[in-house]
């Protein structure tokens, strides 16, 4: 039975993933109450399917764009409707199969324990994970480790990370960056200078081949443009932060290690 909450939300930003978004939606139904679906400007069909599954599904609302905002975008817009409602966190989950569905009640009880803090998984990579792929994570690790005084971000593009709402809208609405590939660097890099601590949690994920329904919008030179672009920009803006980064570092108000957790009951 799905867990219900009224104060952490699930939301999927989703674009163009085909009959996927459909497993994963009723994959995250049955673990967490309520998802809310943001279909940043699909086109392929799925927008009218998933509005028809959430006539069935008490727990489930389908938000749309008009066109297609970016995931950065997509996950913003689900904020602010879920501060209007009255939610406090929400986990982002990305609707293409790749995060586990039975992780999300553990994201959800750590955040209940400590309610201050962002919660980003730590991907764990399966052996047909893509070899540019891995190094290319790791060279972004590096800059954004970097730019925020190694503050404790495990992984910085890995897509399931659950944050305290007020934060996350504060550090997005303080740029106009953010809001497409750049939003996992973007969003993190801001909340590390914002000060908000760190949990990270090791979680598998899955690359999925297109025989097994798996669909990326990556764009190897567009989007490895535009981390290098965030980056150059991120740099005054470290070297400022740096003191007050590191004060609060040794002070001990960076990582977080929770102890094991019950499974959530709200």
């Amino acid at each position: 039975m799905p867990v219900p909450s009224d104060t952490h939300l699930l939301l999927i930003p989703t674009y163009n993933t085909g009959p996927r978004v459909l497993e994963t939606v009723r994959d995250a139904l049955a673990a967490w109450s309520p998802v809310w679906v943001v279909t940043d400007g699909s086109d392929d069909g799925t927008t009218a399917q998933l509005q028809a599954l959430a006539a069935s599904a008490p727990g489930l609302r389908i938000i749309s764009h008009d066109r297609n905002l970016g995931k950065g975008a997509a996950v913003l817009t689900g904020a602010k409707l879920a501060r209007e409602a009255g939610f406090t966190h929400l986990l982002a989950f990305d609707a293409d199969g790749q995060h586990p569905a039975d992780r999300i009640g553990e994201y959800m009880a750590i955040s209940l324990a400590h309610p201050e803090a962002m919660i980003f998984g730590k991907p764990v990579f399966p052996a047909n994970a893509p070899t540019e792929r891995i190094l290319g994570r790791k060279i972004a690790n590096f800059w954004v480790d970097f730019q925020t005084a190694w503050w404790g971000i495990g992984d910085s593009m890995f897509g399931m990370r659950l944050f305290p709402i007020p934060d996350l809208i504060a550090v997005m609405e303080a740029t106009w960056f953010g809001r497409r590939y750049d939003f996992e660097c973007e969003a993190g890099i801001r909340l590390c200078w914002r000060g908000v601590p760190i949990v990270n949690v090791p979680t598998p994920v899955r690359y999925l081949t297109k025989a097994e329904g798996g669909v990326s919008h990556y764009h190897y030179l567009r989007d490895n443009v535009r981390l290098v672009t965030l980056f150059l920009r991120h740099f005054p803006g470290a070297f400022l932060r740096y003191p007050m980064l590191m004060l609060r570092k040794l002070r001990g108000k960076s990582r977080i290690s929770p102890a094991i957790l019950p499974h959530p009951t709200r």
